[in-house]
């Protein structure tokens, strides 16, 4: 299983990539592992204000429909519209282009300390 140690990570299996004041946010290659092919994707809009742990979309794949959730409170930034016609790049790429939104954090100095390093993650998805 891929963990990049550049990377945070939520206890629901999201990972955070932190650029300036942006947020990519993309689910784990755990998650995508245990959802199974995923075939369709439903993302909060451009502008959509989020807290932390509430739900930013949802995934459906062969094997279950799930939740996505915020790492970050914020405003989304940007969706990757890519994942309209290939929800597939979050099996094939997720810490690539298969990311799923980026958010201007409102809170990032308080709410980074709820998210997992690395190792972190990996005792987490090991138990």
């Amino acid at each position: 299983m891929n963990i990049p140690k550049d990377l945070l990570y939520t206890k629901d299996h999201e990972w955070v990539r932190i650029e300036g004041d942006l947020a990519v946010v993309g689910i784990t290659d755990f998650a995508q592992g245990e959802l199974g092919d995923i075939v369709f994707v439903q993302l909060s809009g451009k502008g959509a204000q989020l807290r932390q742990g509430e739900s930013l979309g949802t995934i459906e794949a062969v094997k279950a429909v799930a939740d996505i959730y915020s790492p970050l409170s914020g405003e989304v930034a940007e969706v990757n519209a890519a994942l309209n016609d290939k929800p597939e790049l979050m099996n094939q790429e997720p810490y690539g282009n298969g990311w799923v939104v980026k958010i201007r954090a409102s809170n990032l100095a308080a709410e980074k300390a709820a998210l997992l390093n690395a190792a972190a993650y990996a005792d987490l998805t090991s138990a």
